[in-house]
């Protein structure tokens, strides 16, 4: 029966899911900045009530447009400067709250059933929250956006990750405090900003002392930055997962024949299981890759590296993780069986217990997809 059902084109066909079925699929999402997914109208409101003046728009359709395309004009001065505005309009209790709050609303509306958003604490206190009230502002929008959701029929949970800036040197004093929020809603550690001129080495104090507390930390590497920050973040670091880790394809050749050879730290990353955390719009705008056939996770894919879908800025990207699959389905011709790859390696790589990992993956991921592919019997 299996093999007639693999032969069967009306199942293959039916295989392919819609843009219906992108939505309602239960999706896992490992990398994205609370400071790079809020709604525009709520930027224009709490601009309005905090007195920040310096959006460059203040119709909130006008001011989505401006985000999306100063992150795709190609000048990082200009992406930079759109977190300048979000971050901006973050830095009151209440901001952070409804923030926080809206953003699990939003992902929960999309289907996604498990995140973990990561932001940088210290940026958030120029109006004098300190970095305690600042996380503890930023859970209780997460548990309330939780709470809202299943109110409007949707589950999702949501854990905090705390970001180090890596051209600060507070990285040990975040992770610190990762610790000691490590059962209130913070499920692990990350570093981010800037790679070149900025190696993850230089916090290797941070790392140490997570290691030491058996805690969960991710590292922005291999994005902008090629092989040996990901060698750097893993060797000298021991990160757990990599944050976008996109740039491994440089050491993986592909031959005329279509063979391919790995080298030894890509050797190293598939065979430790390593999650790369892969967001596949973003990296088109850095640069990463020049569309979405030619992104490196349709190869990474094939060769079964523990590959992620992520959305890493939802604002700037104009995107969410539908949109993601979405544009993956078009271009490489992903089912409903490869959506379920994904959100299972992203689940297994989740910084929860092994044993809620493995309870969303038995009784929601794999019943979702299932429920998905049995339709076409039913039209």
């Amino acid at each position: 029966m299996t093999s007639e059902t693999h032969r069967n084109p009306t199942a293959r066909a039916a295989n392919s899911p819609t843009p219906e079925q992108i939505h309602r699929a239960p999706k896992v999402l490992l990398h994205d900045h609370l400071d790079g997914g809020l709604r525009p109208a709520t930027i224009v409101d709490l601009a309005r009530e905090t007195g920040y003046t310096q959006l460059p728009e203040t119709d909130p359709g006008k001011l989505g447009v401006w985000f999306r395309e100063a992150a795709d004009s190609g000048s990082l001065e200009r992406y930079l400067e759109t977190f300048s505005h979000t971050v901006g309009v973050m830095q009151t209790r209440d901001a952070l709250v409804r923030v926080a709050a809206e953003c699990a609303e939003d992902l929960a509306a999309d289907g996604v059933v498990y995140a973990e958003i990561r932001y940088a604490p210290e940026q958030h206190l120029e109006a004098g929250l300190t970095l305690e009230e600042v996380v503890e502002a930023v859970n209780e929008g997460f548990r309330e956006g939780e709470r809202r959701a299943q109110a409007s029929g949707h589950r999702i949970r949501v854990g905090a990750l705390l970001t180090a800036m890596r051209h600060a040197a507070r990285a040990l004093e975040i992770a610190e405090l990762a610790n000691r929020y490590r059962d209130l809603g913070v499920v692990g550690f990350d570093i981010a900003g800037a790679e070149a001129g900025y190696p993850p080495t230089r916090h290797l104090d941070a790392f140490e002392y997570l290691k030491r507390e058996n805690n969960h930390f991710t590292i922005h590497a291999g994005e902008a930055f090629g092989l040996p920050s990901i060698w750097q973040a893993l060797q000298w670091c021991g990160a757990d997962r990599l944050g976008h880790g996109v740039r491994i394809i440089d050491d993986i050749e592909v031959k005329d024949d279509g063979s391919v050879t790995l080298g030894r730290l890509a050797a190293y990353v598939r065979d430790k299981r390593v999650p790369l955390e892969l967001c596949p719009s973003s990296n088109l705008q850095t640069g990463a890759a020049s569309s979405y056939a030619d992104h490196p996770i349709g190869l990474l894919r094939k060769l079964q590296f523990r590959a992620t879908v992520n959305t890493d800025n939802r604002l700037m990207s104009g995107t969410s993780m539908s949109r993601e699959f979405e544009h993956l389905v078009d271009a490489f011709g992903y089912t409903l069986d490869d959506m379920q790859w994904f959100s299972v390696n992203a689940m297994k790589s989740a910084f929860i217990p092994f044993d809620e990992r493995l309870a969303m993956i038995n009784d929601v991921i794999k019943p979702g997809y299932a429920t998905l592919k049995s339709e076409w019997l039913f039209r």
